[in-house]
């Protein structure tokens, strides 16, 4: 891995969800996954699993990614 990533929490979906609401994120829709978006231009979907586990590894990388956001971003706006 060429860049440096900072360390990545252990976090459940209803934390990365508090985290999105609190930063600008609207809920679009939920089914067994929430959907958010923001306004910035074209807006960033942003689709979020919800259960009681906590997230993988990939799954937190894939949204964050979708938010247009870094590991370090994240865990500032934590």
């Amino acid at each position: 891995m060429s860049k440096k990533r900072g360390r990545l929490p252990a976090i459940r979906p209803a934390e990365v969800i508090r985290v999105l609401l609190r930063n600008g994120f609207r809920e679009l829709r939920q089914t067994k996954h929430r959907h958010f978006a923001d306004d910035a231009n074209p807006p960033h979907v942003v689709t979020v699993p919800y259960h009681g586990r906590s997230l993988k590894k990939a799954t937190l990388l894939s949204i964050l990614r979708q938010a247009g956001w870094t590991v370090e971003e994240f865990v500032q706006k934590r």
